[in-house]
């Protein structure tokens, strides 16, 4: 029995794909769940119009993460944290810390959009990637200052 796949199935295939499978599996498995329909024309049809309409959503998604990049290309954060007397920093830079001087500089980042191996622990100049979307990242100076006491 033909059947068109509406999620991925693991050992059978992929979502939208036309697969033929035993009539067994398909009406006591795969239709019962949604995880497949018939393989008719009028189907086929509907799932070619769904993957259509995947396919130019996921395009808009990849064009505006890279009108994002190119408009974030110029972007540099600069930080004051508290330092001992060897540059080595009380605490350290997380990307909570970014995050929010994203914002503070007008842009709305998630937080687990920003790829940090590790804290941040000493001073200086740092690159931060940013993940904007599968397809686009980039990376931006974080500078790290000491913080100057009020004393």
């Amino acid at each position: 029995m033909e059947v068109i796949l509406r999620s991925d199935v693991d050992k059978i295939g992929h979502q939208g794909q036309v697969v033929k499978v035993a009539p067994g599996y398909a009406r006591n498995f795969l239709l019962p769940k949604g995880l497949a329909v018939a393989a008719t024309a009028s189907n086929k049809k509907i799932v070619e119009q769904q993957r259509q309409s995947s396919l130019r959503k996921e395009a808009k998604v990849t064009a505006d993460a890279r009108e994002l990049a190119t408009m974030m290309s110029k972007v540099e954060i600069t930080i004051h944290q508290k330092a001992g007397e060897e540059d080595q920093l009380f605490g350290s830079v997380t990307s909570q810390d970014i995050q929010e001087m994203l914002d503070k500089q007008g842009y709305k980042i998630d937080r687990k959009k920003i790829v940090l191996d590790h804290p941040i622990k000493t001073l200086g100049e740092h690159k931060v990637t940013l993940k904007l979307h599968k397809e686009v990242s980039l990376d931006i100076p974080v500078h790290v200052l000491k913080e100057e006491s009020a004393a």
